[in-house]
C-alpha cells in the first residue's frame, strides 16, 4: 500500500513544476521559428549537443530538432516518450512541434502513417501542463476525430504519452449508450477525445456543460471533418467555442480553402506540407498495383486473389455497408480458408472495435467501407490493401492505402478499375502517385459466381442481400460528383447482377428515371404507339447514347444471364423484367372524342317489349315477371328478401353448430381413449408423469353453445361408449338430453 504524500512534499513538487514551467517559457519564448518557415529546412542539431539553459543565459535551438529529448518539454513528457520508445522525430513532427509550441495554429499535411498523432498530443499536453490545468479548470482541450475507432485510437496514444500526468481524460464517442454516465462526468474532464455527433450531443444536452475556458482544439483527419457530411455539426460545434485558442488541423490531404479557415477562425496558421516537395504522395515503400477488371469479374477477381494470398493479411475496400454484408456472408459460406471479417458504420460501437482488434493481432480478410480509411494503425503490418471499388477521389485513395506501409514497414495494394474509370488512372499519376499499370491474368481466374448463385438458392437471406449490394453500388456510382469516371449508364449492369447469383437483374427506379430523362433530352427514342414487339424494344435499348452495352467489345463478357443467348423469343413482358433500366417505354395517348354521339340503354324482356333500364325484377312468387316501378311494392319486396335471407342465416347457424358440436364430443372421445390406453399400457400409473398426464386429460371439458337464448353453457362428461370402443351420434344425442333434463330437475 502506498503511503500518502505529505504536505510538505506537495509543496516542493509545485514549485519544482513551477520552476520547470518558467524554464519551459523562457526555452520557447528565446528562439521560436521564424513565423512561416518549416524548421525541416533547418539542419539537424547534434546528438551530443547541450540542451535547455546554457551559458550566459542562453539556450539551445530547438527548431529543426530531430529528438525529442532536445525539444522544450516536460520532464513527465519525456519520460513517458523514451519509455514508450519514441525516440527520434518523424519529418512532420520535426515541422510543426517549433510551431506548435510556440501556440500557433498549424494546418498539417504529410503522408498517412508519418505520425500525425503524436505531433498534436504532445502540444495539448505540454500547453495544459503549462498553465497549471486542473480537475477543477473544466475542459482544456478537445480532439475531434472523424471516426470511432480513429478516435479509440488517438485515446490509446494519450494514455501512453500522457500518463505521468495528472490530466483527466475522456473518450466520449457514437450511440447513446452510457451517455447519462458521461453527462455526470464530462464537466470534470480536462481533455475529451470525441467524434462531432457525440460531442454536440453533449453541447446541446449535458446541463451545465462548459467549454469557454478551453486552450487548444485538434482536428484530426481535418479534410474530411470539414467537409459537407460534418457540415451542420462542425458550425454548431465551432459557435460554442472561445475565439481565443490555438487550432491544430492535421490530415493525410490538408485544405486550403478559405471558407473552412474562416468557419475555424485561425490566425496566420502555419501551413506545414512536410512531403509537399516529395517524389511521390504516397510512402515510398509501398507497391501500388492497377488492373483493369470488367465489373462482371470483380467478384471472381477478388476471390481468386484471396485464394492465392491465404497467408496474407488483407484489408478489403467496398463502397457501401450493403456490399460488405453481402461479400462476407458468401464468401464466409463458401469457405475461402482464411479467416473473413466485416467492418462498416453500421455495426455497434462495441462490435466494430472488437472486430478492429481482432485484425489487428491476427492473420484474416478484413472486409471494410472508408471507415478503415482513415487514420487507423493496424498493429502488425496489413500486408495487402484491395480496392475493389474505385474511391471517390484522389484523396481517397491515398488514404485507403494509408492502411499498409505505414512507418517504415513495407506494403503493397491493388486497385480494381473498369474501363469506364480509366480517367482515375490519369488523376492519380497527376497527383504524383506512382502506380504501375498491369493486366489481370485470365488462366488464373476462380470464377465464383455460378458458386453464389447456388448459395442464393439455398440461402434467400442472402439473395436479398445480393440485391441490396446490387442496387446499392449502383446507387453510389449515380451519386458521385465526377462523371468523368463515374457513369453509371456505362456500366453491364445486367452482366453485374448475374455475377453476384441474381437470377434476374432487380429494378432501379432511379436508374429508370435517368434514362428516361435521358432519353427524353436526346430525343432518340422513335417508337410507334401500336408496335411492342421484342424487337422494337430491343432497338429502344440500343437508341440511347448511354447505352449499358455500349462496352461490350471491351469487357470480357464471362456471365451472361440465361435468356441472353435467346433473346429474339423473350416475349416484350420477360424482356421488362430482365432489363428494366434499358427499357423506355412510350406511353400511348388515347384522346375521347367529345363529340360522338351518346346512346341510351335498351332493355328487351322475352316477348322483344322495351324496358326502363335496371326496372325488370323478377317475381319468384308469382313466376312471372313484373315491372316493380311502385314504391310500395319496391318495399314489399325487400322485405320479403329480409326475411328469406334471416331465415337462411338462422339454418345455418344451426348446422354450423351441430357441426362443431360433433367435432368437440369426437376430440374428448379419443382424448379419454387415449387416457385408457395410456393406463393400460403402463404400470407405473403412480410416477409423477403419468400423474401429470391424467391431471391434464381430466381437466379437458367440452363445453359448447346452447340452443336456448340465454346462451347457457352445458358441460358434457362423454362416458358412454358402445362396446368397440365408439360412441354414435344418437346415444351422443340422448345423453345430452339425459344430462339436461337431470339439471332441469
Amino acid at each position: 500500500m502506498r503511503r500518502p504524500k505529505s504536505k510538505e512534499f506537495r509543496k516542493q513538487q509545485r514549485v519544482s513544476e513551477q520552476e520547470e514551467i518558467n524554464l519551459l517559457n523562457s526555452w520557447i519564448q528565446f528562439q521560436p521559428p521564424d513565423s512561416g518557415s518549416n524548421p525541416m529546412s533547418l539542419p539537424p542539431l547534434p546528438k551530443t549537443s547541450p540542451v535547455g539553459l546554457l551559458e550566459g543565459n542562453t539556450y539551445s535551438r530547438y527548431a529543426g530538432a530531430s529528438r525529442f529529448d532536445q525539444f522544450p518539454l516536460s520532464r513527465k513528457t519525456k519520460d513517458a516518450l523514451r519509455e514508450a520508445k519514441f525516440v527520434v522525430t518523424t519529418d512532420i513532427q520535426r515541422a510543426a512541434l517549433p510551431h506548435a509550441l510556440c501556440g500557433r495554429d498549424i494546418l498539417g499535411a504529410a503522408k498517412t502513417g508519418s505520425g500525425k498523432t503524436l505531433t498534436f498530443i504532445i502540444p495539448v499536453l505540454e500547453k495544459l501542463y503549462r498553465e497549471r490545468w486542473g480537475p477543477e479548470d473544466g475542459v482544456g482541450s478537445i480532439i475531434i476525430s472523424p471516426t470511432r475507432e480513429l478516435a479509440g485510437q488517438i485515446f490509446d496514444v494519450l494514455k501512453d504519452v500522457g500518463k505521468h500526468h495528472n490530466f483527466s481524460a475522456g473518450l466520449l464517442i457514437g450511440g447513446r449508450k452510457d451517455v447519462d454516465m458521461e453527462k455526470e462526468r464530462v464537466n470534470e474532464l480536462n481533455i475529451l477525445i470525441c467524434t462531432p455527433g457525440r460531442l454536440l450531443q453533449h453541447m446541446d444536452e449535458t446541463p451545465n456543460f462548459d467549454c469557454s475556458q478551453m486552450q487548444i482544439l485538434v482536428l484530426d483527419e481535418a479534410d474530411r471533418i470539414l467537409d459537407s457530411g460534418f457540415k451542420k455539426e462542425l458550425n454548431a460545434i465551432i459557435s460554442q467555442l472561445p475565439k481565443r485558442r490555438q487550432t491544430l488541423l492535421f490530415s493525410a490531404t490538408q485544405t486550403k480553402s478559405i471558407q473552412d479557415l474562416a468557419r475555424l477562425s485561425l490566425k496566420d496558421p502555419e501551413y506545414l506540407s512536410v512531403h509537399e516537395e516529395s517524389v511521390t504522395a504516397t510512402p515510398s515503400l509501398l507497391k501500388q498495383i492497377v488492373m483493369i477488371v470488367p465489373l462482371e469479374q470483380k467478384l471472381d477477381m477478388l476471390w481468386s486473389f484471396i485464394k492465392s494470398h491465404l497467408q496474407s493479411k488483407i484489408l478489403v475496400f467496398l463502397s457501401s455497408c450493403k456490399q460488405v454484408k453481402f461479400v462476407f456472408e458468401a464468401f464466409k459460406k463458401l469457405h475461402p480458408g482464411i479467416p473473413l471479417k466485416c467492418l462498416h458504420g453500421r455495426m455497434k460501437q462495441e462490435r466494430r472495435m472488437a472486430i478492429y482488434s481482432e485484425f489487428c493481432e491476427k492473420r484474416s480478410v478484413l472486409f471494410s467501407t472508408d471507415v478503415a480509411a482513415r487514420g487507423l494503425d493496424f498493429n502488425k503490418a496489413v500486408d495487402w490493401v484491395v480496392q475493389v471499388d474505385c474511391p471517390e477521389n484522389v484523396a481517397s485513395y491515398i488514404h485507403r492505402v494509408g492502411r499498409t506501409a505505414r512507418y517504415k514497414s513495407g506494403g503493397k495494394s491493388v486497385l480494381f478499375l473498369l474501363p469506364s474509370e480509366m480517367q482515375m488512372l490519369e488523376k492519380l499519376k497527376a497527383a504524383k502517385v506512382p502506380v504501375h499499370f498491369t493486366k489481370p491474368r485470365q488462366e488464373r481466374l476462380q470464377p465464383v459466381s455460378s458458386l453464389l448463385a447456388s448459395l442464393l438458392v439455398k440461402y434467400p437471406d442472402l439473395q436479398h442481400r445480393a440485391q441490396r449490394a446490387f442496387i446499392t453500388y449502383l446507387r453510389s456510382i449515380h451519386i458521385q460528383k465526377d462523371k468523368d469516371i463515374f457513369d453509371v449508364m456505362k456500366l453491364p449492369i445486367n452482366e453485374y447482377s448475374a455475377s453476384l447469383g441474381l437470377p434476374m437483374t432487380p429494378k432501379i427506379r432511379f436508374l429508370n428515371q435517368k434514362i428516361k430523362s435521358k432519353a427524353v433530352s436526346t430525343k432518340s427514342v422513335l417508337v410507334e404507339p401500336e408496335d411492342s414487339s421484342e424487337k422494337n424494344v430491343l432497338e429502344v435499348s440500343r437508341n440511347i447514347d448511354t447505352d449499358p452495352f455500349k462496352d461490350e467489345e471491351i469487357e470480357n463478357d464471362l456471365f451472361q444471364l440465361a435468356d441472353s443467348a435467346n433473346e429474339d423469343k423473350v416475349k416484350s413482358s420477360e424482356i421488362e423484367e430482365i432489363i428494366p433500366a434499358t427499357r423506355v417505354l412510350k406511353k400511348k395517348k388515347l384522346k375521347i372524342n367529345v363529340h360522338r354521339p351518346v346512346g341510351t340503354r335498351v332493355v328487351f324482356d322475352d316477348e322483344g317489349n322495351t324496358l326502363p333500364p335496371l326496372a325488370r325484377i323478377a317475381d319468384t312468387q308469382s313466376g312471372k315477371e313484373a315491372l316493380l316501378l311502385d314504391p310500395e311494392q319496391k318495399a314489399e319486396y325487400y322485405r320479403r328478401m329480409r326475411d328469406d335471407l334471416k331465415k337462411a342465416d338462422k339454418e345455418d347457424k344451426l348446422i354450423e353448430r351441430q357441426r362443431l358440436r360433433e367435432k368437440r364430443i369426437k376430440q374428448k372421445m379419443k382424448w379419454k381413449a387415449g387416457n385408457e390406453e395410456e393406463e393400460d399400457q403402463d404400470d407405473n400409473s403412480g410416477s409423477e408423469r403419468d400423474e401429470t398426464v391424467n391431471r391434464r386429460h381430466k381437466k379437458n371439458k367440452v363445453y359448447f353453445d346452447s340452443d336456448s337464448e340465454e346462451g347457457e353453457r352445458n358441460e358434457i362428461s362423454g362416458n358412454a361408449r358402445t362396446s368397440s370402443g365408439a360412441v354414435t351420434l344418437e346415444e351422443q344425442e340422448a345423453l345430452a338430453l339425459k344430462l339436461l333434463n337431470s339439471m332441469h330437475s
